[in-house]
């Protein structure tokens, strides 16, 4: 079946149209101003891109349209490969700017050939430049941190793919030109536009995934090969093999362990009604803050749900409350010194070996349940875990 230009043109702009409004409604919808914003610009201008050539295929415009899309299409890549730099946290400021640079000297070139460039003006220029940003696009996606997520590897891979099929449509294009039977076969835009469909698609899915993990990413740092994440945060499997050492060791002491568990709520609300960077923005500030505020000689760790972990060794129960009380109240002045932020319900729990036991699992949940009541009593600053109500306290 041979599909006519017009044809292939439409289709690739209802796939590209409809993936990219999906992309952006949703990054509207979660009020992202991290790479989600810079990748919905990407899509955006694609989406332009798409009409502009559909126009050229339908016989309007001419070499307007032709500018346009090919500016519009490097610009495409271009904002691919910021919002990958975006993601890694990378400036933005001067690659912007190359970005914007290179999009108006290719459109630039198609406009000062005119009409008589025929239906290849200025594409040259154009291909070079779809082959530098892909290649950028996918170095920076295998860069650290963003290429130690496995869901990222296909995005990188989508931007190789592109790289490599413009190179081989540049040295085709140059070697034999536009009107031979091998670019008409391999390089056609029909063959362009089958590609660009496989590719949007797999781009918008990959996308949106790496969006929606990207407040979680952005506060669980990157693991070093210690097992520690950059910010001084245990991970969890980590965490739990150290409580399992450490209450083995004070067992055979008799020493008092504290197992101290704060639990962060309404993060998800502080998403849906602020964004995703303010969301990020307290969970991060609440992991410097129990980590600055907890004793030096304990080891924090990462918990379920974005909730914390500090195990102790105390001289009584009311030193281990003590040290959870200044966990408490460090976390609310470290978040009060965050500008615009909101503060969320914070619970703190403490789980005592005098009274749960040595058993590290046991420690860890009846600290997880002394966190959750405390957190759905806000009168109550720190409160004890274990079969005893009477061990519950308030801070006076």
């Amino acid at each position: 079946m041979t599909i006519d230009l017009f044809t292939a043109s439409l289709m690739t702009a209802i796939v590209c149209n409809v993936a990219g409004a999906a992309f952006i409604i949703e990054t509207l919808l979660r009020r992202d101003e991290g790479a989600g914003r810079v990748w919905s610009i990407a899509f955006l201008t694609g989406m332009a891109t798409t009409v502009a050539y559909m126009m050229w295929a339908a016989g309007m415009g001419g070499a307007v349209a032709i500018s346009i899309g090919n500016g519009l299409f490097v610009a495409t890549a271009g904002c691919m490969w910021l919002g990958s730099r975006r993601f890694n946290q990378r400036p933005l400021r001067l690659s912007s700017g190359v970005v914007v640079l290179v999009g108006a000297i290719v459109a630039a070139s198609a406009a000062a050939q005119g009409p008589d460039g025929g239906d290849w003006a200025g594409w040259l220029p154009m291909g070079l430049a779809l082959i530098v940003f892909s290649t950028l696009a996918c170095i920076e996606t295998l860069r650290w941190p963003l290429g130690r997520i496995r869901s990222a590897w296909p995005l990188a891979a989508v931007f190789a793919v592109e790289a490599l099929f413009y190179v081989a449509r540049v040295t085709a294009f140059v070697l034999a030109g536009p009107d031979s039977a091998v670019f008409a076969t391999y390089f056609s835009t029909n063959a362009t536009s089958i590609l660009t469909v496989v590719l949007t698609i797999v781009a918008v899915v990959v996308t949106s995934v790496l969006r929606a993990s990207r407040s979680s990413l952005r506060t669980s740092p990157w693991l070093s090969q210690s097992g520690v994440a950059s910010d001084g945060v245990v991970r969890a499997p980590t965490f739990v093999a150290a409580l399992r050492d450490v209450a083995e060791r004070a067992s055979w002491r008799n020493e008092l362990v504290g197992v101290i568990a704060v639990r962060i709520d309404d993060l998800r609300q502080i998403s849906g009604a602020f964004g995703s960077e303010v969301a990020a923005e307290v969970e991060a500030a609440c992991r410097q803050g129990v980590r600055r505020f907890a004793p030096a000689n304990s080891f924090v760790g990462e918990d379920a749900d974005g909730g914390l972990l500090v195990v102790t060794i105390a001289t009584t129960a009311a030193d281990a409350r003590r040290q959870a009380a200044a966990i408490y109240r460090g976390l609310f002045d470290t978040l009060g010194a965050i500008t615009g932020a909101v503060i969320p319900a914070v619970g703190v729990g403490i789980a005592l070996s005098e009274t749960v036991g040595y058993d590290p699992e046991v420690l860890v949940r009846q600290a997880r349940l002394a966190a959750e009541s405390a957190a759905v009593h806000p009168e109550s600053t720190v409160v004890f875990g274990g079969p005893a109500d009477l061990f519950r306290q308030r801070e006076e």
